[in-house]
């Protein structure tokens, strides 16, 4: 059977196998994703990001199984960090889901980043793609948890969720942030810890201080104890009523706009860098190094003629 059919059909060994291929990348993936993107756009497509040590994993798997008790199906894709050294990843966030293995409504893959920065992989938009086209009702993305720089979720996701942690700082802390600056829905995890009530204080003062949101959309700031599932469903609850108003308000075909946007430039620019080092012999890469080294040559000049000469290829 064709693997995007079955794919259509439900077939989850099928998407374990669609995965597989757009991680590995090439054209025998981007046939498929074409192939399958008309059947795109249904999911409500919700990141999860916060510090290593936040709770981002046994969030995801909360918010999964209270989705699961209202009968809507939930695809995971868990980004974990990989080693600069040995290029591996642990992998590790399915082990704090394995209450939710056996579950054919539910779906996990994990990924390994593979060195790309803002917390998500290479990969992680077509992932997204597929299990939206798989026809699950929400995808949860859990980013790498890097820190204030885990940005780029914010432009792959309707919805973006950014814990934080009691005692991960102080009012200066909270306040130059940037990453609560994507942020839709504010969670203080880990909410039975002594400072919870004082960082959900912090964070109000955060928003008070700040310029109005764009979209009209003031982000809540919720609690929770996900390790017991306390204050899953308002959190929940919330992320749903924020898609809502983006679709009343209007202003969810922009969001929808700036996700295109975001994929099309990282697609054109890992497309240029594939079609550069396809057409330059590894010698000629080698020698254009070396005169930057010897500062015969800048990289922006280097960069120009390696373009020039992926282009001027790109029509044969």
């Amino acid at each position: 059977m064709d693997l995007a059919q079955a794919l259509l059909d439900g077939n989850r060994r099928a998407l374990a196998q669609a995965l597989t291929l757009v991680e590995t990348g090439g054209p025998q993936a981007r046939s498929l994703l074409s192939a399958l993107f008309a059947q795109t756009g249904r999911a409500h497509i919700i990141g999860v990001t916060g510090a290593p040590g936040a709770g981002k994993s046994t969030l995801v798997a909360a918010l999964a199984a209270y989705w699961r008790r209202a009968g809507r199906t939930v695809g995971i894709i868990a980004v974990d960090p990989t080693s600069p050294f040995t290029r591996g990843a642990i992998l590790g966030d399915r082990i704090r889901m394995q209450t939710l293995s056996g579950d054919p409504g539910v779906f996990i893959r994990s990924m390994a980043s593979r060195g790309r920065l803002g917390g998500i992989a290479r990969a992680t938009g077509d992932a997204v793609a597929l299990l939206d086209a798989a026809n699950f009702d929400v995808v949860l993305v859990e980013t790498v948890g890097a820190g204030q720089g885990e940005v780029e979720i914010a432009a792959a996701a309707h919805t973006t969720i950014v814990i934080e942690t009691p005692g991960a700082g102080d009012d200066i802390q909270a306040i130059k942030a940037g990453i609560l600056e994507i942020a839709d829905l504010l969670v203080v995890n880990k909410a039975d810890r002594d400072g919870a009530e004082q960082t959900v204080r912090q964070l109000r003062a955060m928003l008070s201080l700040a310029d109005p949101p764009a979209d009209g959309w003031t982000p809540p700031v919720l609690t929770a104890v996900a390790m017991r599932g306390e204050g899953i469903e308002a959190i929940a609850t919330a992320a749903e009523r924020h898609l809502d108003y983006l679709r009343n308000s209007g202003r969810f075909t922009g969001r929808e706009q700036e996700r295109a946007a975001h994929e099309l430039r990282l697609i054109l620019q890992e497309t240029a860098l594939e079609r550069v080092r396809a057409r330059v012999s590894p010698s000629e890469w080698e020698a254009l190094i070396a005169q930057i080294v010897a500062r015969t040559l800048d990289p922006y000049a280097a960069a120009d003629h390696l373009l020039e000469r992926g282009l001027s290829h790109s029509g044969e």
